[in-house]
């Protein structure tokens, strides 16, 4: 066995499609290892990436990890479309204004528990608050891919959808605001709190405008064609451009998709054919995405016992805010009881943004010319949130699951 996997190493792992193939088949064989166990076949896909990866034998190369990179964003790209073709209008004026104050509520909540968590173990008040408004992030990742193998819809999937779309938005001004007091406590590059703020917003606005375009563009360009395959590609070609021009100018690839899904399913119920038929491409895509997610994993965070005690009580205090927020909020808002009650249970994967945050937070001028014991403590941050994803990553979608099939008879 040891002799195979040298062999591979040597001869075949250097190759970028050896390395798609290797986490494509591995991922099948573990989803529906999952699957004979009643979980989710995206944690067999991320326990594939885990055996193959990093923390386990090794067999995908850090290059290629790079280049697989372009294939994860593809599929955000197609995730935030969905979730924004589920934004009909109709359901933004049944729904809305409970959709913010529910989001608002376990963003808030989430930030609180956690900030002040971690302040009482003895973290530094700027690395616990900028962890805590990290926190707040949902990925919609994991949601999306069960949602559509369940076929799951109704109320439930409405307010979870609503949620993970507005969730990102927030988190991105809620970061903002908690990075520029905490970076102000840095060193002696000075934050402009107003300015981060506003920033934040130009991000987020800037995003919208790009993705209404895009989606303007696509209806008006595929409205009267018939043939799917054309529409097909001026979607895919449309989708693409967009999520690169976000990416190049800083912006937000997820907030630009899901403006685009928003405009083009509500411009004409026609379009939903757009959606559709991005149908059968999805399921390789998500497979490598989630594999390439667990190969990214890696258990030397859990070495420090003051990395594990931090992960810990920022997972379990996550976890609180997600819950309780919603479900307090729900309670106040007078919702469905079953919606109130499992839908927290959705909100808990993370991984991208969070990720996408902690990669700005090292590569800020306030941390890089703070002093060593700060980057230090940066450091520290950055395996705490590597540890809070391993873990949320692998329990999240089980509970999603459940919360989801709880509902799935309740439609409404």
């Amino acid at each position: 066995m040891i002799n195979i996997i040298e062999i591979i190493k040597q001869y075949f792992a250097h190759h970028i499609i050896f390395s798609a193939g290797l986490l494509l088949i591995t991922g099948y064989i573990f989803g529906q290892l999952a699957e004979k166990i009643k979980l989710p076949t995206i944690t067999g896909y991320i326990l594939a990436g885990v055996v193959i990866g990093s923390s386990g034998l090794k067999l995908i190369h850090h290059e290629n990890m790079e280049i697989l990179y372009i294939l994860s964003e593809i599929t955000l790209s197609f995730i935030a479309v969905i979730i924004g073709g589920e934004f009909s209008f109709y359901k933004l004026k049944l729904y809305g204004k409970k959709i913010f104050i529910l989001t608002l509520a376990q963003m808030l909540l989430t930030f609180l528990l956690v900030s002040f968590g971690l302040l009482a173990i003895g973290l530094s008040n700027y690395i616990a608050f900028v962890l805590g408004a990290i926190s707040a992030a949902t990925a919609p990742a994991a949601t999306v891919v069960i949602v559509e193998k369940l076929k799951a819809r109704g109320k439930f999937v409405d307010y979870l959808y609503g949620i993970v779309a507005l969730d990102d938005a927030g988190t991105v001004i809620l970061f903002s605001i908690a990075f520029a007091i905490s970076g102000s406590m840095m060193g002696d590059v000075q934050v402009n709190i107003s300015h981060s703020i506003i920033h934040a917003f130009k991000e987020i606005i800037i995003s919208i405008i790009i993705g209404a375009l895009s989606g303007l563009i696509i209806h008006f360009v595929t409205i009267k064609k018939h043939n799917l395959n054309e529409i097909k590609i001026i979607s895919l070609g449309i989708i693409f451009l967009t999520t690169s021009i976000a990416i190049s100018l800083h912006l937000s690839p997820l907030i630009a998709n899901m403006t685009l899904g928003m405009i083009i399913i509500n411009l004409n119920k026609k379009n939903a054919r757009i959606l559709f038929s991005f149908e059968p491409m999805t399921p390789p895509l998500y497979a490598i995405f989630f594999a390439i997610a667990g190969a990214e994993l890696n258990f030397a965070v859990f070495k420090n016992p003051m990395i594990l005690l931090a992960g810990f009580v920022l997972i379990i205090l996550r976890f609180a805010g997600k819950y309780f927020g919603i479900y307090i909020g729900g309670t106040a808002l007078k919702i469905d009881k079953n919606v109130r009650k499992y839908l927290g249970l959705s909100l808990l994967p993370q991984a991208g943004v969070a990720i996408g945050l902690m990669l700005f937070v090292q590569a800020s001028p306030v941390v890089l010319q703070a002093s060593v014991q700060i980057q230090n403590e940066v450091a520290e941050m950055t395996n705490i949130i590597l540890m809070a994803v391993f873990v949320n990553e692998i329990v999240g979608p089980p509970l999603s699951k459940f919360a989801i099939l709880k509902n799935l008879n309740r439609r409404k």
